[in-house]
């Protein structure tokens, strides 16, 4: 049924665009085994265009009307390039035809290198290839972040509060949510100053957050709760010592939780609150521009990556796989894998030509960071990514996609211990204590999209003279909207965006 619904709503797109709309909607898949193909570059006559999602799905706005002459091209590593006229595009699915390689035609062409002439070719054409100008791009950002709660045990083993029991704590624990996600979209250009420590300006156009709203009801009713019992037994003047195995802390008590709700309506808390807001309003565009912006630094273009295959090859092992098409170029297919101690290992994709690497997949192979120490754990056992280049009107190489996926586990196994104390009180200065063993794990999964629809050079003096709207709020959505994206290029959202819904 989902695959009909998918073919219906496909058919019917693509039936409208003849009668004169704007959208072109379809699945791109291999000829031969007639699997998806992902990061395949559908774009108008040429120019600036979409990417397909990891389902080899695709939408592409287009805001002029059609001629005989406007072609729909599709490219992807390793495929045959399909160029067809768009008003003869009917079909929900685009097959691609793979490329063979007669490798002596690749011989003849270029030159029959070594492993280590390749690399070295690769690093001494970096400053060339790659554009290094003050830049200007407009791109679609996504990030999807998935939580897991794996265990979430919580002991009460002694406490002088009677409403902190064990029956409250379980009663809490069962409450929350065991899974969450949240997806975070921006549409927007990126404004980049590539040779001075400038830090990038954003200009969003569009953005959205989905999420479940209740998630943050629900943390503020449980918060009441402990507010109210804590009113109830502890002192204004109180401070807390907390104890966690070896280690002890010494705490004041926040004031607010003795506020009356007619101290909170005052005029004060009211301003405080609207400085909350527009702190919350900066810091969005303020984070995601450094989350965007620090993704091309995570590549192997900056020597201080970790991804340091290139600046660093000399810790790597490479072999030459085979050879690809692309646009009509040949590439080199090469795996790299470390020698030692390094992080990764992959296949890159290289033009045979210039030495541009077009095209990077990579995975780790060892915990990013492994740490235990005190019944405490992080675990960062995953990361995947995929970065593609694209050649640029200015003849040199620009970010065309980036996808990074992380994932974490985090661990609590110990015992915690919260003494009130009080010193203006007559007799000992402990009031009451609640302990318990505390043993949780949390799994998070986030995945960071990007794809750049245009790169174009600008000047400095044009980075310095753009000026960012300080106070931009994303659009809150409880579950997903098909028409918020109505009308804008962005990459296909995958099943599980679109089934997200708010729980009523």
């Amino acid at each position: 049924m989902k695959h009909l619904y998918f073919s219906l709503l496909l058919f019917f797109g693509i039936i409208n665009l003849s009668h004169a709309q704007d959208l072109i909607a379809a699945k791109i898949i291999d000829s031969i085994t007639q699997n998806p193909i992902p990061y395949a570059t559908i774009s108008l006559n040429n120019t600036s265009g979409v990417i397909s999602n990891d389902f080899g799905v695709f939408h592409l706005n287009i805001k002029k009307k059609f001629t005989k002459s406007d072609s729909l091209f599709i490219s992807c590593l390793g495929y045959e390039t399909k160029q067809l006229s768009i008003k003869s595009v009917t079909d929900s699915i685009i097959s691609l035809s793979p490329k063979s390689i007669d490798l002596d035609e690749v011989l003849i062409s270029n030159k029959n290198y070594s492993m280590d002439e390749i690399i070295d070719f690769i690093k001494d054409s970096l400053p060339t290839n790659y554009s290094h100008d003050p830049q200007k791009s407009k791109l679609f950002f996504r990030q999807s972040y998935h939580s897991n709660i794996v265990k979430n045990n919580v002991v009460i083993e002694k406490t002088t509060i009677p409403e902190f029991n064990q029956n409250f704590i379980d009663s809490i624990l069962r409450v929350l949510p065991k899974k969450s996600s949240n997806y975070t979209e921006i549409l927007g250009v990126l404004y980049k100053n590539n040779d001075t420590d400038a830090i990038s300006k954003l200009d969003i156009i569009k953005a959205s957050e989905l999420y479940d709203k209740n998630n943050e009801i629900d943390s503020e009713k449980l918060e009441e709760k402990f507010n109210a019992i804590a009113r109830k037994h502890i002192k204004r003047d109180s401070y807390f010592k907390i104890k966690s195995g070896w280690f002890g802390t010494k705490t004041e008590i926040d004031s607010s939780l003795f506020e009356t709700p007619e101290e909170k309506e005052s005029v004060a808390y009211l301003e405080a609150k609207k400085k909350e807001e527009k702190e919350r309003k900066e810091n969005f565009i303020k984070y995601r521009k450094i989350t965007i912006s620090n993704l091309e630094n995570k590549g192997f273009l900056n020597e201080d990556s970790n991804l340091n295959i290139i600046h660093k090859s000399n810790r790597y092992e490479f072999e030459l796989l085979d050879y690809a098409f692309l646009n009509g170029n040949f590439v080199y297919k090469i795996a790299f894998k470390p020698k030692r101690g390094e992080d990764y290992k992959g296949t890159m994709y290289v033009n045979t030509d210039d030495f541009a690497i077009i095209r990077l997949d990579y995975e780790n192979v060892k915990a990013l960071r492994d740490f235990s120490l005190l019944g405490v754990s992080v675990n960062h056992y995953l990361q995947r990514g995929t970065i593609i280049y694209e050649k640029n009107k200015a003849d040199t190489y620009g970010l065309k996609y980036f996808e990074i996926v992380d994932g974490e586990s985090v661990g609590i196994k110990r015992p915690l211990k919260i003494i009130e104390k009080n010193k203006n009180v007559k007799g000992r200065r402990k009031q009451n204590e609640v302990s318990a063993n505390i043993n949780l794990k949390i799994t998070n999964i986030n995945k960071k999209e990007l794809v750049v629809f245009e790169n174009d050079n600008i000047t400095k003096e044009t980075f310095n003279n753009f000026k960012e709207k300080a106070a931009i709020k994303p659009t809150y959505l409880p579950h997903y909207d098909p028409d918020f994206w109505e009308g804008y290029n962005v990459i296909e959202p995958n099943q599980a965006i679109k089934n997200f819904k708010s729980i009523e």
